[in-house]
């Protein structure tokens, strides 16, 4: 089983930014991919981010192209987003996660979730 920590979270004005951490316990997960998701109040869990297993390929929102950045250090068992000027929209709980085989990035192709952490833009 793999489990899933997130950190990094918090409040910050918009413009700002902030980096989240994902750090993995268990079983090594560096042949999987792995993604960032964010679900606001109401709103359902979207898809935000996705690297291969090997790092080499990466995969964005939209929304968030040209602004956040995932990386992931296997060595470390970890993976991360650099999330640069944020917008009040941005708002959400983030998590991690870790993909079952396939070549979806969508919710749906989730094998392991983290908790998640709150991120809060200020306008």
């Amino acid at each position: 089983q793999v489990q899933l920590g997130e950190s990094g979270g918090g409040l910050v004005q918009a413009g700002g930014s902030l980096r989240l951490s994902c750090a993995a316990s268990g079983r090594t997960f560096s042949m999987y991919a792995m993604g960032w998701f964010r679900q606001a109040p109401g709103k359902e869990r979207e898809f935000v981010a996705g690297i291969s297993g090997s790092g080499r390929n990466t995969e964005y929102a939209d929304s968030v192209k040209g602004r956040f950045t995932i990386s992931r250090d296997n060595a470390k068992n970890a993976m991360y987003l650099q999330m640069n000027s944020l917008k009040p929209e941005d708002t959400a709980v983030y998590y991690c996660a870790t993909y079952s085989l396939g070549n979806s990035w969508s919710s749906r192709a989730i094998a392991y979730w983290g908790q998640g952490t709150q991120v809060t833009v200020s306008s």
